[in-house]
């Protein structure tokens, strides 16, 4: 047992003395080496304060009627005043019915123009071109994560298959498909007959783009509610949401704009004008800057006063937006991202050859390091953060400063044009 507690024991004094001889040769390396460098790249900051609030629409809430409901319009999808919005169905046979009707519609459709065809070789290829565009577009829109378009990029697939399928098939002659077709319009004809009375179409009061979302703001929030609000009523509706409408199938969004309500420090409300341009950064759904306009300012609550924003743009992706944190941003600055200690001010003297007067200069830059030389590059400063500068370099060619340069942090007797001994 002792045996144990010693080789463990000898086991850690090894490690702890291991580990000091490796700290003391790092501290070592650091003293001797005379200069530090790091890496200059590019850089953007933001003169910007966080803004957190509620983004507000007009809508039109849908109620769900009774029966077997099938939304058919995706999110953030337009639909115009009288379009279909969803079916209602009496019960599971009449919706099984009109999947049929649908797939029978769409290949009476596919067989007429069939029929319709020259039935060349260019005919032959171009539906085949529309066979790969539809599968490239059906593609894109899922690595995009955009489903808007889904249900009929899925079926623009389908349909130019069967098309091909139906036009240059083996064995179609022009009486297969001229009695294929025959089939199908009797068939749907006598399904069109059961389903007269137990298929309910629900369409749109108003042109407006759907949503899925209804969360109970609806009838809170309004384009005219909103310029009444103050900082504490807004918090109060940020902490306490109202809560989904199960009662809703969705609701149409019915007009282009639309509302971003925050609360902002006193300063920062401020700095802004009503009637003036904001920029606003929306992460999440959006994912994007929007130049919006200032509608409100006021009123003011301690140190709070509520904002209020509008925009008519992006409504289609900020369908499902709500409680909101997004960017303000005032300025931005870009450029090269360089370290405080790495900044020189440096002084030269130039003679006059003819009058042997002395002038005196002064340069802002920095100390790059070329192919083991020391080289002066001349900076202004663009912002100032704690502990670096983003500047911008000045000069042409060699002498510019560029992303990816080398610069010395810290060295003793720097010059420019000197040779630093490796």
């Amino acid at each position: 047992m002792k045996q144990g507690k010693s080789l463990v024991t000898f086991v850690i004094l090894a490690l702890a003395a291991a580990i000091a001889l490796y700290l003391g040769a790092y501290v070592f390396r650091a003293l001797d080496e005379p200069y530090q460098t790091t890496q200059v790249y590019a850089y953007t900051v933001n003169d910007s304060v966080t803004a957190e609030g509620l983004v507000v629409r007009e809508a039109l809430v849908l109620s769900a009627p009774a029966g077997i409901l099938e939304v058919t319009r995706a999110e953030g999808e337009k639909v115009g005043l009288g379009q279909q919005i969803a079916l209602v169905y009496r019960d599971s046979q009449a919706q099984a019915n009109q999947a049929v009707i649908s797939e029978l519609q769409m290949e009476i459709e596919l067989l007429e123009e069939a029929i319709a065809q020259s039935g060349d070789l260019e005919s032959a290829a171009r539906l085949d071109e529309d066979i790969l565009q539809a599968v490239v577009d059906l593609r894109a829109s899922y690595t995009q994560g955009d489903y808007t378009q889904l249900q009929s990029q899925v079926l623009s697939v389908k349909s130019s298959v069967l098309k091909r399928g139906y036009t240059y098939g083996d064995s179609l002659t022009s009486t297969d498909l001229a009695t294929r077709l025959s089939q199908l319009k009797a068939e749907l004809a006598a399904l069109n007959r059961q389903s007269a009375q137990a298929v309910t179409q629900v369409t749109a009061l108003k042109a407006g783009v759907f949503s899925n979302l209804v969360d109970g703001y609806e009838s809170v929030l309004t384009p005219d509610s909103v310029l009444q609000l103050t900082p504490s009523s807004l918090q109060e509706l940020i902490l306490n949401p109202v809560g989904e409408d199960s009662s809703a199938m969705g609701k149409l969004l019915t007009s282009n704009q639309w509302y971003f309500a925050a609360n902002l420090p006193n300063a920062a409300a401020e700095r802004l004008e009503e009637g003036g341009s904001a920029t606003l950064r929306f992460s999440g759904e959006l994912n994007r800057d929007v130049e919006m306009t200032v509608e409100k300012i006021g009123p003011a609550e301690g140190e709070l006063t509520l904002v209020v924003f509008s925009s008519n743009r992006y409504l289609t992706s900020a369908t499902t937006l709500r409680d909101q944190t997004a960017e303000l941003i005032f300025e931005s600055f870009s450029g090269l991202r360089v370290p405080k200690e790495a900044l020189r001010l440096v002084e030269t003297v130039q003679t006059d050859e003819t009058t042997g007067q002395e002038t005196t200069t002064h340069k802002l830059g920095v100390y790059a390091l070329v192919n083991g030389r020391v080289e002066l590059h001349e900076l202004s400063i663009v912002y100032e953060g704690a502990d670096y500068y983003v500047v911008r370099p000045i000069g042409t060619g060699s002498s510019l400063l560029r992303t990816g340069d080398t610069i010395l942090i810290q060295g003793t007797g720097l010059q420019d044009g000197m040779l630093l001994e490796g």
